[in-house]
């Protein structure tokens, strides 16, 4: 997950390079008075993410892959908690059924 994480912030760091150059060199335009730092990041956030979507695939379906295997983990670790709370409410209950 981290190294899905990484690679799309070293995407989104080469378009932000990319639109920089390109807004400064007068390539691409200008954002309107002071927003130009904000006109950058929002052209690289809107190149990024289709990149990202494509070059990262594999990537990302490994990703969900581990989250997957991380929610079962964590829902048999719950049902078997629940088992064993199941076992000692019965077994306490029982004790408490029995005369003395």
């Amino acid at each position: 997950m981290l190294r899905y994480t990484l690679m799309r912030l070293g995407i989104f760091v080469g378009c932000f390079g990319v639109v920089w150059g390109l807004v400064y060199s007068g390539l691409a335009p200008r954002g309107l008075g002071a927003s130009n730092g904000m006109w950058v990041i929002l052209l690289a956030l809107l190149l990024s993410a289709p990149i990202s979507l494509v070059v990262l695939r594999k990537e990302r379906d490994r990703a969900s892959v581990q989250i997957v295997e991380r929610v079962d983990r964590a829902k048999a670790n719950l049902e078997r908690n629940r088992a064993q709370e199941d076992v000692a409410d019965d077994a306490a209950r029982g004790a408490q059924s029995q005369p003395s």
